[in-house]
């Protein structure tokens, strides 16, 4: 009877991890880089940029697997997105917003104390890629 209770508990909390609602308000914030910061639960870049780069990155994000749009767009200036892990489910979310002359990100996790560095292989990955294609 104990086991069962304990499989019900982890299951219950793997659920919670992957269908727990993202609120925009809560997420789709202003990310305030202020330099380029490696920390503990995610990653903050600024790098030099406009609406073609944006719009640019918007589409490299989008083909990272299991990532989709939480709100906002390019033409915005803001979006979140939310990238989850392949097998718990895990969600990181990543801002990026359009400043004068260039785009801020804000990659952090929601669960845990860190992402094991996670966030910020994402979104190196994702500025080589931009730069790659802008050359």
């Amino acid at each position: 009877m104990f086991f069962w209770l304990i499989v019900l508990v982890v299951v219950a909390g793997l659920a919670w991890i992957r269908l727990a609602p993202s609120d925009p308000e809560v997420w789709n914030v202003d990310p305030k880089v202020t330099a380029d910061q490696d920390l503990a639960s995610g990653v903050r870049r600024r790098i030099p940029g406009g609406e073609d780069s944006f719009e640019a990155l918007h589409r490299i994000v989008l083909e990272t697997p299991r990532t989709e749009v939480l709100a906002g767009s390019p033409g915005d200036g803001r979006v979140t997105y939310i990238t989850r892990s392949l097998w718990m489910g895990f969600p990181d979310y990543t801002t990026v917003q359009q400043g004068e002359g260039s785009l801020e990100l804000y990659a952090r996790q929601r669960f845990g104390t860190s992402d094991m560095g996670v966030n910020k292989t994402r979104v190196d990955d994702w500025l080589s890629r931009l730069s790659a294609a802008t050359e």
